[in-house]
């Protein structure tokens, strides 16, 4: 007996031992973060808040060093508004997708019409929705339909968490950079989700509003040695009308729907493409519903091996040593 108990000793000194490295790390981290912090609060129906985002974001100092949680109280903020490149490790904090709305009416050029603009690096957004009103909601305003972006993500180590992005021609401009979005919901018909960057969806809703047919993703990788690509991963494709997954922007798009549930909405013939060159990295693995059905799909939809899916359903495609992500989950709680 006295020997067992002093086994059992030994064995948990020796787990203690590694564990508790482990434990002290972690809370090192979270004290770190906490100590190079701070919060500023939009709220326009309380004095000693600032009434926009804009300004809000304008008060953050050039060349910021310190993560600024930018705390939105619920509402619908009907302005555009902008992170520049010099304004890194900004968090902005909404009240819920519902009840924190960022809205804004524009459209003509993707340069020009987006409701958000990121272009600095580590920029982190939970709980908001971006909305260009022009053509949302779908065919009840009258205006033609028109590229109207809701979001242009420039910046490189981004995360968005249960953010909503809605319109319905080029919606999200997934521009450049390494990119996570994690329990979104974007809607659109039109090339809705484009772009060069290098960018992981996790359970993401892709809504589909495209009663006279459209495209979810237009991916941009235009050579060989570009790592960008689109990894949709446990997402769900719902709506109504018929899309196709996507078309090239460029010879060497590259774009992996993985463990998907695909609902009628998804054209049999899955991609698009008015010539193909062959170069195309379009593809799916693992995915179900009726708009998952692989007998009519296009005979070039590239094939994957079990190794290529995992190296790019991996985080380490965005985050080779996981320490951005894990500081972002970090600082959002998720």
């Amino acid at each position: 007996m006295l020997s067992n108990y002093k086994s059992g000793i030994c064995t948990f000194l020796a787990l203690f031992s590694i564990i508790s490295p482990i434990f002290a790390t972690i809370s090192q981290n979270r004290k770190q973060i906490e100590s190079n912090h701070q919060t500023i609060v939009v709220d326009p129906s309380k004095q000693g808040a600032f009434k926009s985002i804009q300004s809000a974001i304008d008060s953050v100092p050039s060349n910021n060093q310190k993560w600024t949680t930018i705390d939105i109280k619920q509402g619908v903020y009907k302005e555009r508004v902008k992170i520049p490149r010099d304004k890194q490790f900004i968090y902005l904090k909404g009240a819920g997708k519902e009840n924190t709305l960022i809205v804004y009416n524009a459209e003509g050029g993707i340069d020009s019409s987006a409701t958000f603009t990121s272009e600095a690096d580590n920029t982190l957004a939970k709980d908001i929705t971006f909305t260009n009103s022009y053509n949302s909601p779908p065919n009840r305003n009258g205006n033609p339909i028109a590229r109207a972006l809701a979001a242009r993500i420039q910046g490189d180590k981004s995360g968005f968490y249960r953010c909503g992005f809605f319109s319905v021609q080029d919606t999200l401009w997934d521009d450049h950079g390494r990119h996570f979005f994690k329990s979104c919901t974007i809607q659109g018909a039109v090339d809705f989700i484009f772009g060069a960057g290098q960018s992981q969806y996790q359970s993401c809703t892709i809504s589909i509003a495209a009663p006279n047919g459209g495209y979810i993703t237009a991916q941009a990788r235009g050579v060989p040695e570009d790592s960008s690509g689109f990894v949709f991963n446990s997402c769900n494709i719902v709506g109504r009308g018929r899309v196709y997954l996507g078309r090239p922007w460029r010879d060497y798009a590259r774009v992996l729907f993985y463990n998907t549930s695909m609902s009628n909405v998804v054209s049999p013939q899955g991609w698009f493409a008015s010539t193909v060159s062959g170069k195309e990295e379009l593809s799916e693995y693992g995915c179900s519903g009726p708009g998952a059905k692989r007998s009519k799909r296009v005979r070039w939809e590239k094939k994957l091996s079990e190794r290529e899916v995992n190296q790019l359903t991996s985080i380490s495609f965005i985050d080779n040593n996981q320490s951005w992500v894990n500081q972002a989950s970090q600082i959002l709680g998720v």
